[in-house]
């Protein structure tokens, strides 16, 4: 059992819904923070922060389109298959700079700073599709607060874009675990040599891997959803946040 709460958060450009998911019972725990894939916040990611929460761990997972107001929800299943949503979705992508997710991720923090139920000052991340690179982000530019920072199936971490995360990667302090997909345009082997050799350089404590699996794995209403790599996946949190948090 878990405790869902939904709230909003004040940024610098708004008001940002979020869920909040606790462990079932009384006390704090330690938080993580969800970056949403790109199919924004739904029935599956809040399923997904509830299964995070059931490992001890309070789980913000915040509406990331929120400067968009009220939107028609995507429906994974036919999103891809729809010239007119797939546009649409790719838009709403395009729409988060990595830029407003560092601002964004300091705002979240100081919300979870301020809760009853989160316990010490630690917080970890972790983010799916778009939401991995968003993860990292915020991890370097917030490095004395998040201290494990997960990418899973998260596409363009080294690009030549000058947001690229690979290029601010160096700053995080803690320990980054990375996931990508097999045959994954957006994150091929070029691209994890890239963020490898990055976080090598800097000295950051890290690990990446290339799971036997599509794009979108670890997200239950994905259908390329995969869930012997989803198992994987959660195994890798639970150590991950385990040992940091």
């Amino acid at each position: 059992m878990t405790q869902r709460t939904d709230v909003t958060i004040t940024t610098s450009d708004g008001t940002c819904p979020a869920v909040v998911v606790a462990p079932d019972g009384e006390g704090a725990w330690p938080a993580v923070i969800m970056f949403m894939d790109a199919g924004g916040v739904r029935p599956a990611l809040i399923q997904m922060a509830e299964h995070l929460a059931g490992l001890g761990y309070v789980t913000l997972l915040p509406e990331l389109y929120y400067r968009h107001g009220t939107y028609e929800p995507f429906n994974f299943a036919t999103a891809f298959g729809d010239p007119d949503e797939r546009n649409r979705l790719m838009s709403m992508v395009a729409s988060v700079t990595k830029e407003m997710a560092a601002a964004d991720a300091g705002a979240f923090l100081d919300f979870l700073s301020g809760h009853a139920q989160v316990a010490g000052t630690k917080v970890g991340s972790t983010g799916y599709c778009m939401g991995g690179g968003l993860s990292l982000t915020a991890a370097a530019h917030h490095p004395d607060r998040i201290v494990a920072a997960a990418s899973f199936h998260g596409g363009r971490l080294a690009t030549d874009s000058p947001d690229s995360p690979h290029l601010v990667v160096g700053n995080i302090t803690g320990r980054v675990y990375v996931a990508g997909a097999q045959n994954d345009a957006s994150f091929p082997a070029e691209q994890a040599a890239h963020l490898e050799q990055a976080l090598t350089e800097a000295g950051v404590d890290h690990t990446i891997e290339t799971y036997p699996a599509l794009h979108g794995f670890a997200v239950p209403d994905n259908p390329t959803y995969d869930a012997e790599a989803a198992a994987r996946h959660w195994l890798a949190l639970d150590q991950l946040f385990g040992a940091m948090l």
